[in-house]
């Protein structure tokens, strides 16, 4: 028998962002077992004719998978509950960029114990990462616009309504420190409650 749910944390942000090693610094770090459920995960269940699923950029409505995508981030933040509900800790990374999809899902975390964190990253240095990546080709500027319109999207919508419970900043925080950040928000006994807050604003 369970006695208490597991922890949640959901780390949103603009790829590139840092999330990836922040969750590792978790896994690694924290008491207890943490699984993580975040959108790598879920895109390597997702079939092709579907991907890239849940990381579909903003601004994509006209791709083929666009239907699929509020399905597959229901079931995602189901098992997310399902999880905790057996007792499990969660780390999820992801890049909500619409406020109605991100409060669908905050819908469905309802009662369990939820601790939302913005991964903010300076776009300069998301761009250095990027291109020093295998996936630059497609996000590469021009002299008119050095800024690519796929990334200059995920900046502009990923941090909306920017409801957090902790925000940290992986310009200035190595994946440790961000991780000591949201392990000192969880271990403070006043409740998080951004996702109320996120429900509630729409």
């Amino acid at each position: 028998m369970i006695d208490f749910p597991g922890r949640i944390v959901i780390l949103n942000g603009a790829p590139r962002a840092g999330k990836s090693s922040i969750v590792t610094e978790i896994q690694e770090t924290f008491d207890g077992v943490w699984m993580n459920l975040g959108v790598d995960v879920a895109r390597s269940m997702t079939p092709p004719r579907c991907q890239p699923g849940i990381g579909l950029r903003p601004g994509e409505e006209a791709h083929s998978a666009f239907p699929f995508v509020p399905a597959l981030y229901a079931a995602l933040y189901e098992s997310i509950a399902a999880h905790s509900r057996a007792g499990l800790n969660v780390v999820v990374d992801v890049g909500h960029h619409d406020s109605r999809t991100l409060a669908d899902c905050a819908r469905r975390l309802a009662g369990l114990p939820v601790l939302l964190v913005g991964v903010r990253c300076p776009v300069e240095l998301i761009m250095e990462r990027r291109n020093a990546s295998p996936a630059r080709r497609y996000v590469q500027g021009s002299e008119d616009r050095p800024l690519p319109e796929a990334v200059s999207r995920w900046e502009e919508a990923v941090h909306v309504p920017g409801v957090y419970d902790v925000e940290v900043d992986t310009s200035i925080l190595s994946p440790k420190q961000c991780a000591a950040a949201i392990w000192e928000r969880l271990e403070d006994p006043t409740p998080p409650r951004a996702i109320e807050r996120v429900v509630a604003s729409t």
